[in-house]
């Protein structure tokens, strides 16, 4: 399930620092990274005999690239999820997550988000400024499109384009 409204999600940090506090907080940068994103998983025990539980807060990078370890990483909404062995974790709203797991994993995330205000960093202008040139051209939008095109040429914010 989706742990909505924790602050997490949309925050824009450093991955080297991103990764040392996760870490330091009990969460685990999962195999699973490539080029592009990350993800970070906590384990919960459970009260309840052979089950675990995990919050997952993943990211992906809005600049630069994972495997160099030089990356700007925008997190997305965590997730609680029911660990089924030798399945592998289910993330739907129908696991049964009673109120207070849920609560003890809202809980854990708010720790790491007071964190991650500490190293919050801006979005490049070049990123802003190439998303919003891509959105323009698929809505067609040229009064946008001349006006990022205008801007560019004032500035080093394009890379080949």
């Amino acid at each position: 399930m989706r742990l909505k409204n924790t602050g997490i999600e949309g925050l824009v940090i450093d991955l080297k620092p991103l990764t040392q506090f996760m870490e330091s907080n009990g969460f685990i940068l999962g195999g699973s990274w490539d080029y592009e994103r990350v993800t970070y998983d906590y384990k919960l025990n459970a009260p309840e005999k052979n089950i675990t539980y995990y919050i997952r807060i993943q990211g992906y990078a809005i600049e630069g690239d994972v495997d160099s370890g030089h990356a700007s990483i925008q997190l997305m909404e965590p997730l609680l999820g029911r660990h089924y062995y030798p399945h592998g974790v289910e993330y739907g709203e129908e696991e049964g997550f009673s109120d207070s797991l849920i609560e003890k994993a809202k809980n854990k995330v708010s720790k790491v988000q007071e964190l991650a205000l500490q190293y919050v960093t801006e979005v490049p202008d070049h990123v802003v400024l190439e998303k919003l040139m891509a959105w323009a051209k698929e809505q067609g939008n040229e009064e946008v499109l001349n006006k990022v095109q205008e801007i560019g040429k004032d500035s080093h914010w394009r890379r080949d384009k």
